[in-house]
């Protein structure tokens, strides 16, 4: 489908370079792009969120193993020994 669209100036330009280096026409480097955008925003949405807790406080979501107050002092006072 042809179609006429506005570009920011930089958009363009990164293209244009993407085009080249892939050996693409503008068309289907505009397209591709798009393309691996959008499957890559897809794949962000299964990223986990930042949670509330009871509080309302902002939680992270747990990337490791999960440190306790017992982990912590015993931490403390092996620092100090």
């Amino acid at each position: 489908m042809r179609t006429n669209v506005n570009l920011a100036d930089d958009a363009r330009e990164f293209a244009e370079v993407y085009a080249h280096a892939n050996g693409l026409t503008l068309g289907d480097a505009i397209t591709d792009l798009i393309r691996r955008s959008s499957q890559a925003a897809a794949g962000a949405s299964k990223t986990p969120k930042f949670g509330r807790s009871a509080s309302g406080f902002p939680t992270l979501p747990p990337r490791s193993r999960i440190l306790t107050t017992e982990m912590v002092l015993e931490a403390q006072e092996e620092e100090f020994v």
